[in-house]
């Protein structure tokens, strides 16, 4: 679904959404999207009647989606205003990153663990679109390629509330990548992802555990080396 640049108070130029499955579904996913997108920045305020007027749907899917946002942190209640966009800062993320860098550890082990040559295959094919990614210049392919990576591992591993937890918390990272423009740089990414790989591929979960953490704590001393600057 493709939205319309966005007011930074309200939301006024959101499409009717497309009535498939579940509309709260349709709506959160509607949402999400363009907050991760940008469209719905930081700080813009959620307005239940304004966005329903939009998305061409009553209030109450919109209410519901207002508040998995919520749950999700993707959104906060403000006195006065209600609820709006989450703002996640430097060092906001750079906390996530803490517990990030021990749970993507943990999935990676559990991945080598649990799946044979079916997950090296697959990410074999991601490796290849993100380095054309990079050829391309293309950062929109590479943010996508670099999400997928981790998508896949994460599912490999075989525990619900774990995968669960890493997708909220990608949630929440990707909310902040918006306004953050602190990365390890695609390259570096990819290097890093190449490590991953080759521990799977061997099927060391602990060379590949930590070479997951390693990864994620490269852009963690990153974020608070600029938390602390700021």
């Amino acid at each position: 679904m493709s939205l319309q640049p966005l007011n930074t108070e309200t939301a006024e130029s959101l499409p009717p959404v497309q009535r498939a499955g579940r509309i709260t579904d349709t709506v959160h996913e509607a949402l999400r999207e363009a907050i991760f997108a940008g469209q719905l920045k930081p700080g813009t305020k959620l307005s239940v009647p304004a966005l329903a007027k939009q998305l061409g749907v009553s209030r109450s899917p919109v209410r519901e989606a207002v508040a998995r946002l919520a749950q999700e942190n993707l959104a906060v209640e403000e006195t006065r205003r209600g609820a709006v966009v989450a703002r996640i800062g430097t060092a906001d993320l750079a906390r996530l990153y803490e517990i990030r860098e021990v749970l993507e550890g943990l999935a990676t082990r559990l991945a080598v663990e649990h799946s044979g040559k079916k997950l090296v295959t697959e990410l074999e094919g991601i490796l290849r679109e993100h380095r054309q990614a990079i050829d391309d210049h293309s950062a929109a392919a590479h943010t996508r390629a670099d999400m997928r990576f981790h998508q896949v591992i994460r599912e490999a591993s075989g525990n619900p509330g774990l995968i669960e937890l890493l997708k909220g918390l990608q949630a929440q990272v990707r909310l902040a990548m918006v306004t953050t423009t602190v990365t390890a740089g695609p390259v570096l990414a990819l290097a890093d992802h190449h490590a991953i790989f080759e521990a799977i591929r061997k099927a060391d979960p602990e060379a590949a555990e930590q070479a997951a953490r390693a990864h994620i704590a490269r852009l963690r001393h990153n974020l608070e080396g600029v938390a602390k600057r700021t």
